[in-house]
């Protein structure tokens, strides 16, 4: 364990010289100094991990060397020396992050008691901090967020082929986060240091796309006045991701399936023959088995692309994950534009829970971000949610338990009433304490007023 390094500030010679005696002998490492300025001067080239500060000082007082150490070295803790008669000072001191102090004269046993808590509590936040990282690098990859068994199989697939440069075709509803998940394997591959060139097929007009896909040379028609690169040249040492590959057309797709086949290419109006080199990863959101079977997509293209496959599962299907995208998301956009909103209370997180998310991750994206420009305190309520009326029209077509259906409109009912319990009574048609009964076995909480 590492050896805990302290600094002892006092102008009384006597006090330095037994502070420094009793920490030694219980294995601390000690360096003592006279003043503020000294400590001041040390603390530029040494690290420590305690300051024992006395507060009343000649020339820099402990009070300005405690809000220096706090500006310039927040992890270092202070404990403050005082005698009796300056215990408001160091009351004051706490106010400025001080973690405790002392009162002369010391007891040694008292002071050790005092820095093993301080150490311990270092420990402990040290330990907080290790687990958090363990545990964000669990539930994160890329910029993809999942601690559910499907997205965690997805994790271990992108990890499994990332010295590979086969192609991969991923499938999922819309909003579910297939670009994401194209760019955490690029990012993740041998070709990461080259381009990423997206393609949204569904997005380009058939008659441009050829254009788009394979660039033009000048003059190849009426309104190529230059020369320039298509998307598969620009993809050139890196990844080229084709989405929505279902919307391409047939044309288009014997185009592709010739240069995957082989792996060349050439610009609209070009002689000269391009080398494909480029990694090609497609995503859709359609079924193309069915396409495939209705003749709108080509089958040997298909295999072409079917190399390594994988399905973004929808929301619905991975609800432990919205508590972490949806907190991830409140922190996106309270930074994106400046608000204090701080938490979602655990209603609206029940809300949440219960919605289906047709438009999966994109939905919870857009409706965070709507509660948070909306919110008038710095929780986040259900009232603040876009989802509440369409929850409603849901709970109306569809098989419940008791006990939810009671907690959703119980809840319902106080917030309602802004959580004054006389009122919720009455509407709910119970007493008061068969009120508060319901509220702790549903573990409700009132969060509007924080």
């Amino acid at each position: 364990m590492k050896q805990t390094r302290i600094l002892v500030v006092d102008d009384e010679l006597v006090i330095r010289e037994s502070l420094t005696g009793w920490l030694q002998r219980d294995g601390y490492h000690v360096q003592n100094v006279s003043s503020g300025e000294k400590a001041i001067d040390l603390l530029k080239t040494k690290s420590f991990d305690l300051l024992l500060l006395d507060i009343q000082m000649d020339g820099i007082s402990g009070m300005d060397v405690l809000k220096h150490v706090k500006e310039h070295y927040p992890d270092i803790d202070v404990i403050m020396i005082t005698a009796f008669g300056s215990i408001p000072s160091a009351v004051q001191a706490m106010k400025y992050h001080a973690f405790d102090y002392l009162l002369k004269p010391f007891d040694p046993e008292e002071l050790e008691v005092l820095i093993q808590k301080l150490v311990h509590h270092r420990a402990k936040i040290q330990e907080n901090l290790f687990l958090k990282e363990d545990y964000e690098q669990r539930t994160r990859f890329e910029s993809m967020i999942g601690q559910s068994g499907p997205m965690q199989e997805i994790f271990r697939l992108i990890e499994d082929i990332k010295d590979t440069e086969t192609t991969v075709l991923i499938t999922g509803e819309t909003g579910t986060g297939k670009g994401l998940a194209a760019k955490a394997i690029h990012s993740n591959s041998r070709v990461s240091n080259g381009p990423f060139v997206s393609v949204n097929c569904g997005a380009i007009p058939i008659h441009i796309m050829e254009s788009e896909l394979f660039g033009h040379q000048k003059g190849a028609f009426t309104d190529a006045k230059e020369t320039r690169k298509g998307r598969l040249e620009l993809a050139g040492g890196g990844t080229l991701f084709l989405d929505e590959i279902g919307e391409i057309s047939m044309r288009m797709q014997i185009d592709l399936l010739q240069v995957l086949e082989d792996k060349i290419f050439y610009r609209v109006g070009g002689t000269q023959p391009i080398t494909a080199d480029f990694r090609v990863i497609a995503a859709t959101n359609a079924n193309i088995e069915q396409a495939i079977k209705n003749r709108t997509f080509r089958e040997d293209l298909y295999y072409r692309l079917n190399v390594i496959t994988f399905a973004m599962p929808p929301l619905r299907e991975r609800k432990e994950d919205i508590p972490l995208l949806a907190k991830h998301f409140l922190m996106k956009t309270t930074l994106e534009i400046n608000r204090g909103v701080e938490r979602i209370s655990r209603d609206a997180m029940d809300e949440l829970m219960l919605y289906e998310w047709p438009g999966n991750v994109r939905e919870l994206s857009n409706a965070i971000e709507r509660a948070v420009v909306v919110c008038k305190t710095r929780t986040i309520t259900p009232f603040d949610l876009p989802i509440v009326k369409e929850l409603e029209n849901e709970l109306k077509n569809k098989y419940f338990s008791l006990n939810d259906v009671e907690k959703h409109h119980i809840s319902k009912i106080l917030n309602e009433n802004s959580w004054n319990i006389s009122k919720s009574a009455a509407v709910l048609g119970i007493d008061r304490s068969t009120l508060y009964n319901k509220i702790k076995l549903y573990d409700l909480n009132n969060d509007q007023d924080k």
